[in-house]
């Protein structure tokens, strides 16, 4: 009887971490998705538009009015292809390309003040069209503050440095995708995005 229930002791904690490291392996591969391929994120950046050049940079100075105007601001992203069973390192087929075709921006704030409209440009969504195939990395430009979200609240507050002076936020941008095979894929990204009415440039 003893034995019995000294086994019982043992096994329950045994069994409950069996399972949790079950759980663990199980949710992994449900965000990989079911596909062989899978994207990464080489890099992600943006440019402040109405500027006569764009620089592209890890960090975007979006300014809310720029010589008594407004322009979209604009983002880039650099996507290569993995595959996920590295014991086997063969090279993609036609069938691992992955196509995007949409995207997702939503704004947050470090402070937690993140209600869309209030404190934070409200999220969207866009199209975009791009394939990602092989392992040589494919460049694609966005718009990553459109042009509306400057004419509403809280960004057409900042103009003349009205009410806040500056808002800081993190963009997390999402992009979705399917491989050939009709298995679906996304990504996420983040930058840095501080809005403001910025000085204009001589």
């Amino acid at each position: 009887m003893r034995q019995q229930h000294l086994f019982g002791r043992i096994a329950r904690p045994a069994l409950a971490l069996a399972i949790a490291v079950a759980s663990v392996s199980c949710g992994d591969v449900v965000r990989q998705g079911r596909g062989s391929s899978y994207l990464i994120i080489d890099r992600l950046e943006a440019a402040r538009g109405g500027t006569a050049s764009e620089e592209f940079d890890g960090v975007l100075a979006s300014d809310v009015k720029t010589r008594g105007g407004v322009a979209e601001d604009v983002g880039r992203v650099s996507l290569r292809l993995a595959m996920k069973d590295v014991t086997l390192p063969t090279e993609p087929t036609t069938n691992n390309s992955i196509t995007i075709t949409r995207y997702r921006v939503e704004f947050k704030r470090a402070d937690g003040r993140n209600t869309p409209g209030v404190d934070v440009p409200h999220a969207f969504d866009g199209g975009i069209t791009v394939t990602v195939s092989g392992s040589t990395a494919v460049q694609a430009t966005f718009t990553i503050v459109r042009v509306q979200a400057k004419f509403e609240p809280p960004l057409i507050t900042l103009t003349g440095l009205g009410g806040a002076v500056a808002i800081s936020t993190i963009a997390d941008v999402t992009f979705y995708g399917r491989d050939q095979a009709g298995n679906e894929v996304s990504i996420t990204g983040k930058i840095g995005v501080d809005f403001a009415d910025w000085a204009d440039e001589d």
